[in-house]
C-alpha cells in the first residue's frame, strides 16, 4: 500500500513538475504525434510563438472552439451540462481541456482519461497565462494527416507561413479543426465554406465584445 501511495506521490509530481516546466519551455512532442510519427513515419510540425501567428487565426480558433476561452478556468461547467443534457452528442472540451490532453495525456473517450484531464487542467490553467494555452494549442492541434500546429498546416494548405495567413485561410483551417483528417481547407466543400463563414462572423464577435481580450497582443 505504501509503495502504491509513494507511486502515485511520484507521478502527481511529476506532472505538476511538467505543466510548470512546459508553461515556460515549449513541448519538444507529444504522445500522439509520437504516435502518428510512428504510423506515419514521421509528422510535420515547426514551433512559432503566437506572436508571429496572424491575430485573425488566434481568433478563428477560438470563436470555432471555444468561444468562452477568456472566461472560464479551463472547464466550461455551461457546455458540460448542455452536452450531459444531450446524451453525449455535443462536445464539450475547452481548448484548455484539448491542451491538456494532447500535452499531457492520450486520445481517446476513457473515463479515466477525461478524468485526469479534469484534474490537470485547472493546475495548467492556474500555471499558465491564457495566451501560452492558445499558443501551444496551436502549435500542437492536428490540422491533417500528419501535420500538426498552424506554421505547418499553413505552409501545407497554403504555401505561407502561420503570419501570412488571410482571414479566409484562417478561418477555413478553424473549420477543419473538429475533423481534420477528412477536411480539406485549401479544396473546401460547401459546408466547410459556410462553416468558415461562421467563423469569421464568430472571430469578429469575440473581438467587438471583448472576449478576446485574454489572448490579443497588449498594444491592441
Amino acid at each position: 500500500m505504501m509503495l502504491l501511495v509513494r507511486g502515485v506521490l511520484v507521478a502527481v509530481a511529476l506532472v505538476l513538475g511538467l505543466i510548470a516546466l512546459f508553461g515556460a519551455v515549449n513541448p519538444p512532442t507529444t504522445p500522439y504525434m509520437l504516435s502518428e510519427g510512428r504510423r506515419l513515419g514521421g509528422v510535420d510540425q515547426a514551433w512559432v510563438p503566437l506572436d508571429e501567428i496572424a491575430p485573425i487565426m488566434a481568433r478563428a480558433a477560438v470563436a470555432a472552439e471555444d468561444a468562452e476561452f477568456c472566461a472560464h478556468w479551463g472547464l466550461d461547467l455551461h457546455a458540460i451540462r448542455l452536452a450531459a443534457a444531450e446524451g453525449g452528442g455535443r462536445g464539450a472540451s475547452t481548448i484548455s481541456q484539448q491542451v491538456a490532453k494532447n500535452v499531457f495525456l492520450w486520445q481517446g473517450r476513457s473515463w479515466a482519461r477525461k478524468a485526469l484531464e479534469a484534474g490537470v487542467t485547472p493546475v495548467m490553467e492556474a500555471l499558465w497565462s491564457k495566451r501560452r494555452i492558445l499558443e501551444v494549442y496551436l502549435n500542437v492541434a492536428e490540422f491533417g494527416e500528419g501535420v500538426f500546429g498552424v506554421e505547418a498546416a499553413a505552409q501545407r494548405h497554403f504555401g505561407v507561413g502561420a503570419s501570412e495567413l488571410s482571414e479566409v485561410q484562417a478561418a477555413r483551417l478553424a473549420a477543419i479543426l473538429p475533423d481534420p483528417k477528412h477536411r480539406d481547407p485549401a479544396n473546401p466543400s460547401d459546408d466547410l465554406r459556410a462553416r468558415a463563414r461562421s467563423i469569421l462572423d464568430g472571430a469578429a464577435t469575440i473581438e467587438a465584445d471583448g472576449r478576446a481580450a485574454c489572448f490579443e497582443p497588449p498594444s491592441r
